[in-house]
Formats: C-alpha cells, sequence, structure tokens
C-alpha cells in the first residue's frame, strides 16, 4: 500500500460520493486547501480513472450483462463480434474455466428480445461454445478506502470473520440503483445526451468546453446540466477506479450471488456498500441475484471464496460464481447518444446482425 497516503484515499472517497465538479465543498469537508486538492487531484490522475456512471434507466435503457464462453482459437474474434452491436458500453476478456468475454450493453427497452437474438447468434454462428444474460437494474458504486485499512501502518487488513458476523445486522434498505424499476423513461433530450456523453469522456470537463463544441450558449448547456441533468437523475454517480492493492499481485472478478430471499440479498449488499475489496454492485432483475465487482489481492481470494463457502453453510448465501477479468483486453465507449433522434432510440437489429456475420466472413 505505497501508491496512496490516507489523504489520498480519503479523497478518493469523496470524489466518488459528491463528483470532481466539487472539489471545493470536497475540501471544505476534508479541512484542506482547495488547491491542494486540485494538484492531488491532477497528479493522481495518471494513477487513476475517472468515471461518469449515468443512470441509463430514466434514459429508457435496460442494462445487460453478457458473458460469453469461447470457442478455443476464437477468442479475439468473440472480442471483436460482441462490439459489432451498437450499445455495447463495455467489452473485456476474461479467463479460467469459462474462458470468454464479458459484455455489458445498455439496450433500448423496446428491443431486449431483438439484442437476445443477436446474442443467440453468437453461437450460431460459431463464436460462442454458451451464452450467459442476465438484465440487471444500473450499478452502484462502491466508495469506500478506509474500511479495513489500518492507518498507522498504511495496509489493509482483511477482517473476514467480522464480515461475517455483520452480515446478519445489516439493513435491509437498499440505494434506488439496487431496487428493480418499475418503469425506464426515457427523461433526456438530445442535448442532454451529448453532455452526458462528453462527462463519460471526462467527468471534470467543464460546461464552457462542452457548449462550444456542442455550438449553444453556456447558459442553455447549464439550463440543461441543472434542470434536466441533476434535477431528473440522470447521473447515477461518479466513480474513481484506483488500485489500491497491487496491481501486479491482484485480480478483478465479476461474481454472481444467489440467495433464496430478497431480505438477505439486501443484508449482504449493504454489507459490501463499505469494503474496500468491492467496487460496484448489480441486482439481476426479477431475481434475488446480486452482480459484484470484485478487487482483491491474489493472497487473499482464497479466503474470500472460503468466506462464501461459509455463508452458504450458514443460510446466508445460496449460491456463487465468479469470472476473472483479463484487464490487458477491455475497452470502454460512451453512450451511442449518435442513435438518438426524435426522443427515441434507434436500434438496427439487422444492421447488428450484418455487421457481425461480416465480421465472420
Amino acid at each position: 500500500m505505497k501508491t496512496f497516503d490516507i489523504l489520498d484515499l480519503k479523497m478518493m472517497e469523496s470524489i466518488g460520493a459528491y463528483g470532481p465538479r466539487n472539489v471545493t465543498s470536497i475540501a471544505r469537508k476534508l479541512n484542506v486547501p482547495a488547491e491542494t486538492l486540485r494538484k492531488r487531484l491532477h497528479r493522481m490522475r495518471s494513477k487513476v480513472f475517472l468515471y461518469t456512471n449515468l443512470y441509463h434507466t430514466n434514459l429508457g435503457l435496460k442494462k445487460a450483462f453478457v458473458h460469453a464462453q469461447s470457442i478455443p482459437g476464437r477468442e479475439q474474434l468473440l472480442f471483436d463480434s460482441m462490439k459489432t452491436n451498437d450499445f455495447w458500453i463495455y467489452v473485456n476478456r476474461c479467463y479460467g474455466v469459462n474462458e470468454g468475454c464479458l459484455g455489458i450493453y445498455t439496450i433500448p427497452k423496446e428491443h431486449t428480445v431483438e439484442f437476445e437474438d443477436f446474442i443467440l447468434e453468437l453461437q450460431k454462428l460459431g463464436i460462442a461454445v454458451d451464452t450467459k444474460l442476465h438484465w440487471s437494474t444500473c450499478f452502484q458504486a462502491v466508495h469506500a478506502r478506509l474500511n479495513w485499512l489500518s492507518p498507522n501502518e498504511i495496509r489493509w487488513i482483511f477482517n473476514w470473520d467480522e464480515w461475517v458476523s455483520e452480515i446478519p445486522k445489516e439493513t435491509t434498505k437498499l440505494p434506488y440503483t439496487l431496487v428493480d424499476p418499475k418503469d425506464f423513461p426515457i427523461l433526456a433530450d438530445s442535448t442532454d445526451l451529448f453532455i452526458l456523453k462528453e462527462f463519460e469522456k471526462d467527468p471534470t470537463v467543464s460546461l464552457v468546453d462542452v457548449s462550444a463544441r456542442l455550438g449553444i450558449s453556456q447558459q442553455l448547456a447549464e439550463y440543461h446540466y441543472k434542470k434536466h441533468i441533476l434535477s431528473r437523475g440522470l447521473v447515477e454517480s461518479f466513480e474513481v477506479l484506483d488500485f489500491r492493492f497491487d496491481m501486479n499481485s491482484s485480480d478483478m472478478f465479476y461474481f454472481i450471488l444467489a440467495f433464496d430471499s430478497w431480505e438477505k440479498l439486501a443484508k449482504f449488499a449493504s454489507s459490501l456498500l463499505d469494503k474496500p475489496f468491492a467496487l460496484g454492485l448489480g441486482k439481476i432483475l426479477g431475481e434475488n441475484t446480486l452482480l459484484a465487482h470484485i478487487y482483491l489481492p491474489k493472497v487473499e481470494f482464497r479466503n474470500f471464496v472460503d468466506t462464501l463457502s461459509r455463508l452458504v453453510n450458514l443460510g446466508l448465501l445460496q449460491n456463487y460464481t465468479y469470472v476473472i477479468q483479463d484487464l490487458r483486453k477491455a475497452q470502454r465507449q460512451t453512450i451511442s447518444f449518435e442513435y438518438f433522434k426524435d426522443r427515441t432510440w434507434v436500434y438496427d437489429h439487422s444492421k447488428h446482425i450484418k455487421n457481425l456475420r461480416a465480421l465472420i466472413e
């Protein structure tokens, strides 16, 4: 734990919770000069990644989490194939028993059946052995940095026994991002989506620059930001992705965790919201199942799995599976704002299938 000091971790925790556009108020909360915070943030930009997490639910988009198991020798082809659908936002390789790729997509709510056909086409064309698709809520970013950290020695203490004892006592009140939405309304217009796309590229971009790129006045850009983007809940949170554990001796995972009741799911999810090894959580729609983005040192991974096994035996968890992410082969893209016309998403299923088949040929 040499990369960051305590103030760095406090700053990242606060930026995740309040956003990188509120440096002055964060500095006040941390009782440090705003200029000090800005300098630290500038220094850290080479070590961390800042993301704007959109609340896709209020953009009329349904989130899909896809795992496709590759046919040996076609791993790169599978990776490229999963990007032939215009609505992907993240694709990366994964390895282990289920060697293949992970994909996260945001699909217009009226076109979910067509997207399911697109994923099945990966198998029909002989690129994937198997595909699994889960419709999920938006992901809740976990901002915790300081829990399980020994401040005197600046080292991590993994209190697995303590975590097990915490879970039954946790609250069942979850963040709205982990509750099945009743609908997927479109609460944005084209100007909002352009601004959101710019925020995804750089969460610290000024509205002056955004308005210039969009060709509108700064006042109009500020109106859309305050009255649409903020008031209508189009941004879920900001995320600071840092490698708080040594990257060379740690791994990232996606876990699928099943429970036999909503109450057990809620208590488990609540217990992760202040843990430094959890990066983000989602909930599979209509099921008592969590998606958990986990980052752990290799030496602690077996302890984590042993703890999950213990939770199964205690009846607090029903089942779990996981894949290991290959961060050497990962890509993100912004929301596909260019396919939003007249307040409607244009989803061209036939084009996606045609592009997929052309790539194979």
